[in-house]
């Protein structure tokens, strides 16, 4: 059964009862799923090399061409131009965000090294994001690929009024808080 699934069948249900709502679409849902990568230190080495590398492995993790970010101001301190690429996001909906959800949960999290449960963190308004240290973790990226390891934030972004409602939703798909 498909996290969708599983989401229309049986934690729908559930959140009823849990928080006491008759109406289904009163419920938090998730609403789409935003993957950052900053390019970082890689813009003063190799510049173009460094930073298809980055937008193929976006794309490989999230199954969808990554949007390239660039930069607004020019800040000579980071020796940074007006317009260069600074990173990339995807922003993932519909049944490409179940999946990912699926893949990140069952595979992707047992995978990180030393883990043991994501901080209880949201930003208070029914969002939470995730950041991972090494990309590497994924298993659509090759041991052969791993040629610069850099993180990635996963930013879910829900319908939830508050921590509690957003932190009981993602309990539901068995996403691991720590206790």
């Amino acid at each position: 059964m498909s996290f969708y699934q599983k989401y229309r069948q049986e934690i729908i249900g559930k959140m009823k009862k849990k928080l006491g709502l008759k109406n289904t679409l009163a419920l938090p849902r998730i609403e789409k799923i935003v993957i950052n990568v900053g390019f970082g230190s890689i813009l003063n080495k190799s510049k173009e090399k460094g930073t298809k590398r980055f937008e193929e492995a976006l794309a490989k993790i999230s199954g969808q061409k990554p949007v390239v970010r660039l930069a607004k101001k020019s800040i000579s301190n980071f020796k940074l131009r007006q317009g260069m690429p600074i990173g990339a996001s995807v922003t993932l909906r519909g049944k490409k965000m179940f999946d990912f959800l699926e893949r990140f949960i069952l595979i992707t999290i047992p995978r990180i090294r030393d883990f043991r449960g994501f901080p209880r963190r949201g930003d208070g308004k029914g969002n939470v994001s995730i950041g991972i240290k090494e990309h590497n973790v994924f298993p659509e990226i090759g041991e052969l690929e791993s040629f610069n390891i850099h993180g990635i934030g996963v930013t879910i972004v829900t319908t939830a009024k508050n921590n509690e409602e957003v932190f009981s939703l993602l309990e539901e798909f068995n996403f691991p808080f720590k206790k």
